[in-house]
């Protein structure tokens, strides 16, 4: 019988349902294997080694594993980038308008649909510890966070901004570039030109 440890491991602590039968490893000892608490269903198909050591940014690439498309973004990528003091409650992630992510899934995320020329806008990609994940640049982030002002709350906008603007190598002609993109640069300009002297 297969060595389903073994082959988790190998897998860096994550496996898809398809590859552990390709394995030669039986649906029904998966299913144990949930139940007993050795493994941990993130999405149907797809399993984490409940033992895996958690490392940095672990979350961020399990959602990516979860929802393909996910890019980290809003709240979740001012944290990443150190530019507020506060960490959500959930990770943030944008995808596609027409992305359908599964009805469950783990870890717990808040969705944002995005057209798709702000999805693909300011979209990087990091090798992280726990493997890759995608994540908007600073600049965009800012701008996401004001577009979505009301529903993060404006004082996370401005935090942002403001961090980002006394921080380093702030570019403002990206910012104002995505600004106009998005259509959000009557929103910002008072900001920049009230912080950043």
């Amino acid at each position: 019988m297969p060595d389903l440890y073994e082959i988790f491991n190998n897998h860096g602590g994550y496996a898809y349902l398809q590859d552990l039968k390709a394995s030669g490893v039986h649906t029904s000892t998966v299913r144990k294997a949930v139940e007993n608490g050795l493994l941990e269903k993130l999405k149907p198909g797809l399993y984490r080694w409940i033992d895996k050591p958690m490392t940095s940014h672990q979350g961020f690439v399990e959602i990516t594993l979860v929802v393909p498309k996910a890019v980290i973004c809003l709240h979740s990528a001012l944290a990443y980038y150190e530019l507020t003091l506060t960490q959500p409650s959930t990770i943030m992630a944008a995808i596609p308008r027409e992305t359908k992510p599964p009805k469950k899934f783990y870890p717990p995320a808040d969705i944002f649909y995005f057209s798709e020329h702000l999805y693909v806008l300011g979209m990087n990609t990091v090798d992280a510890e726990a493997g890759q994940f995608k994540i908007y640049d600073r600049e965009k982030t800012i701008i996401d966070c004001f577009r979505y002002r009301k529903k993060l709350g404006e004082d996370v906008a401005v935090e942002g901004i403001r961090n980002y603007l006394k921080g380093r190598r702030p570019n403002l002609n990206r910012l104002f570039n995505y600004a106009q993109k998005s259509h959000m640069e009557r929103i910002i300009k008072p900001y920049v030109q009230a912080l950043a002297g």
